[in-house]
């Protein structure tokens, strides 16, 4: 029984992922997919992740649950017990999809493996999540956010060039794998499915799924010259070649700069076509009387950062940094608009809501929550198909909120069943 009518309505997954794994889910059940969350008897441990809703510690109220199960029906069920596995058997039989994200090998010790499944139903995908996929020397390590994000080489490249690496403040890296690369692949593997009558285990590495965003200049200039990429903080780092002594020189230039009510973006740009940006912005301070000596004999189409000093570019800056503090973002971003200038907001999770793009997109949704509380706000789909309907939205379930629905009204099971199943823990 699909939830919602969507682009993915005709498919059923069943959903076994932990934190690591949520996001995935919810992405297919955003585009209609009748989505089952399976989680043990008591609720899953990751309903204790803060915050709550009106800083109530409570299961049923935690924001990151509510976040990624969204648009997910719920159901418990212990697949450790002989008596779980063979529902989870059951309930495969009208399923399209298997997620998880344990430790590798870990279904595989329950009998629940691909391989086990395929044999009930061949057509079946299963997509497993974990932090070095499933094959390679460090498939068994652990893998929390922080490990996969150093060893993807993003830790190094983020923060400061004068202070150690740093970890963003949500944790990113399983976000990514879910959301792109699961999700993703698993819509790949229901494509090829359709082609061949094929089913396959979509296997995914976070840690792999952090490399490509790396982008191609770190490993190009590794390979090079055996050059390694500083830390950048809020400067754009350009590379001026290695001195004689053999040493890489760069210049910096800030990339991020403060405003009156937070940060704007900008890069100053030089050469034809992008250096017009650069060019229109010291007119318009030039309007206003904030263009120093230095930047007043620069033209911008001809300028080369790569031969210049950092003395040149610090004195270019303090003239940006002086007019950009005068301004506020909207001030900012909408003189940009008007003068061809490359500038944007730096956006907080309120310019994020109130966004007119985002707005006009009707991509916020307010999602109702039982027992008087108010509606909440959550994103919708990532993406709008012309000619597909847009699926529904129904809050995150509460814990076994749909086990009689799926039970009782499509397992077959006898109230008597479910209630002895209730008292070994087994539901």
């Amino acid at each position: 029984m699909a939830i919602n009518e969507g682009m993915l309505s005709p498919y059923r997954v069943l959903d076994l992922t932990n934190e690591r794994g949520f996001i995935c889910g919810k992405l297919l059940g955003d585009l209609g997919a009748d989505v089952i969350k399976i989680e043990k008897p008591g609720g899953d441990p990751a309903r204790s992740i803060g915050p709550f809703y009106h800083d109530i510690p409570d299961p049923e109220k935690s924001l990151y649950w509510w976040a990624f199960n969204i648009n997910k029906r719920g159901i418990t069920l212990d697949i450790e017990t002989a008596d779980g596995q063979a529902i989870f058997k059951k309930l495969l039989k009208d399923a399209d999809v298997v997620l998880e994200s344990f430790d590798p090998d870990y279904m595989d010790k329950l009998g629940l493996g691909y391989s086990a499944l395929a044999q009930i139903k061949p057509q079946v995908i299963m997509t497993s999540l974990s932090g070095f996929g499933k094959t390679g020397p460090y498939k068994d390590y652990k893998a929390p956010d922080i490990v996969v994000w150093a060893l993807a080489g993003e830790a190094y490249l983020t923060g400061d060039p004068d202070r150690g690496p740093l970890s963003p403040s949500f944790p990113i890296s399983y976000i990514v794998a879910g959301a792109m690369q699961a999700a993703i692949g698993t819509m790949v593997a229901l494509f090829h499915r359709g082609i061949t009558g094929e089913g396959q285990q979509v296997d995914v590495s976070a840690q792999l799924s952090l490399v490509p965003f790396l982008g191609p200049e770190p490993p190009a200039l590794w390979e090079q010259d055996k050059t390694i990429i500083a830390r950048q903080g809020r400067f754009l780092r350009r590379y001026q070649g290695a001195s004689a002594a053999g040493k890489a020189a760069w210049v910096d230039a800030p990339m991020l700069y403060e405003c009156q009510d937070g940060d704007i973006s900008f890069v100053a740009f030089a050469g034809p076509g992008v250096g017009e940006s650069t060019a229109a912005l010291t007119r318009w301070m030039a309007s206003e009387g904030m263009v120093g000596e230095t930047l007043g004999a620069v033209d911008w189409m001809e300028f080369e950062w790569q031969t210049v000093t950092q003395d040149v570019v610090d004195e270019i800056t303090k003239d940006f940094n002086r007019f950009f503090k005068a301004h506020t973002k909207a001030e900012l971003f909408e003189g940009a608009q008007e003068r061809g200038i490359m500038i944007y907001p730096v956006f907080t999770p309120k310019d994020m809501l109130e966004f007119s793009q985002l707005a006009a997109r009707n991509y916020w949704v307010k999602v109702e929550y039982p027992e008087g509380e108010a509606a909440v706000t959550h994103p919708g789909p990532f993406m709008a198909a012309v000619g597909a309907p847009r699926a529904a939205n129904r809050r995150a379930p509460f814990i076994g909120e749909h086990n009689e629905e799926v039970y009782l009204g499509e397992l077959g099971l006898s109230r008597h069943d479910l209630s002895i199943l209730k008292q070994a823990k087994v539901i």
